[in-house]
């Protein structure tokens, strides 16, 4: 079969696709992936095709906010959505952000699946991930609160009209958010979500459908060999920590780099940046630019960082304890879930951060060892799963039912 995987954000957003891509072309598919232009050699490292999608995320999530630049973006997002129809495809994939791609599917008359790396049905266990709210609002609230997130989008009329451009474009008759909410739930279809069940048990509420597999664990760029700056800095010293801010640090390099020098100075730590700068800041501190974090992380006594979800299943996945700092989004709830399993205290919003609060995350992180015991309990049991292996079943047994598959373009 004809695989088109689509991956819509940042390197997060597309980064475990290349391991999940790599598993089905080896089962035989051939795969491609969507993916803004920044991140194309992600996704070519990795031997497989790339779709270049219009327009930076980045620079939308990194510049000051404005309806017009969203709208700007969400512009070029959907002629980009809407090119993919002409090309060649037996099933799409399709990531949270991707979701718009179901009116693609449907235009090429070819089934699709959800990949996801947050989980966002509706779930009495917890409040909606990208709402606003932060505390639980009971079952029946948090429920209700998930389903209105999908039949009344956040952002209403603006992404509720592009749905509607969407479906105009490509000859589709108009339906609104909660019919297709409606048809999703009807039809059961299908959503594989890239998480651990030990980090995230499978909310015992979700319809069938929805399954929580195991992570995709992103694949290293081709012949890649660590910077011998870096290994001599592992080597020079006790063993350091690790502070990171995500894709969102570029914007704040500076600022960020500074905060987590003094923190390490306070607490008399040595440290691995990736706050958006390169090269040796002092004795005790060296700035990296992209490093493979399954390769970095058990090199660390700790990891700090945003609470991504790659970047919280990588900290998992290495056994070290982590000091939880997140930004936005999801990334509050995986924080929510390291405190939850005993690998990280109290999370820090980064809204909140200060050297002193750092510097005393990472103290208590190192010094408690019941942190790293737990860390690494978890470790091994997490690296016994073959998150892979479910979606690929069920990509194999679509084959055998719809045969050959219908291709188009």
């Amino acid at each position: 079969m004809r695989v088109l995987i689509i991956g819509v954000g940042t390197r997060g957003n597309v980064a475990p696709y290349t391991g999940l891509g790599m598993r089905l072309r080896e089962a035989g598919h051939e795969v491609a992936v969507a993916a803004h232009e920044p991140y194309a050699e992600l996704v070519t490292d990795a031997g497989l095709d790339h779709l270049p999608l219009p327009g930076d995320p980045l620079s939308a999530l990194t510049g000051r906010f404005s309806i017009s630049a969203f709208k700007e973006y969400s512009e070029q997002l959907m002629e980009g959505l809407t090119a993919i129809a002409e090309q060649e495809a037996d099933l799409l994939l399709l990531g949270m952000a991707g979701a718009p791609g179901c009116h693609v599917a449907e235009a090429m008359g070819v089934p699709s699946m959800g990949v996801h790396l947050q989980p966002i049905d509706p779930t009495g266990d917890f409040p909606p991930l990208l709402s606003l709210f932060r505390r639980s609002l009971g079952r029946w609230g948090n429920r209700r609160a998930a389903r209105l997130a999908f039949e009344v989008p956040a952002a209403g009329p603006m992404l509720a009209g592009m749905s509607t451009k969407m479906r105009t474009r490509l000859g589709l008759p108009p339906m609104t958010p909660r019919a297709l909410y409606r048809r999703r739930e009807s039809t059961r279809w299908p959503v594989f979500h890239g998480v651990s069940p030990l980090v995230l048990p499978r909310p015992a509420d979700w319809r069938p459908g929805l399954e929580i597999t195991g992570y995709w664990w992103p694949l290293r760029p081709r012949g890649w060999q660590p910077d011998p700056v870096v290994r001599d800095f592992l080597a020079s010293g006790p063993t350091p920590v690790f502070v990171g801010f995500g894709s969102l640090a570029g914007a704040r390099a500076e600022q960020y780099t500074e905060l987590a020098v003094q923190a390490l100075r306070r607490a008399g730590l040595r440290g691995v940046l990736q706050t958006g700068l390169r090269g040796r800041i002092s004795d005790d501190v060296l700035a990296v630019g992209d490093v493979p974090h399954d390769w970095l992380f058990p090199r660390m006594a700790a990891v700090a960082h945003h609470c991504g979800s790659g970047t919280t299943g990588a900290g998992v996945r290495a056994g070290v304890p982590a000091v939880a700092v997140p930004v936005m989004n999801d990334q509050p709830f995986w924080a929510s879930r390291l405190t939850a399993l005993g690998v990280a205290p109290a999370a820090i919003p980064c809204r909140r951060l200060t050297p002193a609060r750092l510097a005393a995350a990472l103290t208590t992180t190192i010094t408690d060892p019941a942190y790293r015991q737990r860390a690494q309990a978890l470790s091994v049991r997490v690296s016994a799963e073959d998150g892979a292996a479910p979606v690929v079943e069920a990509v194999n047994q679509l084959q055998v039912t719809r045969g050959p598959g219908r291709r188009t373009g």
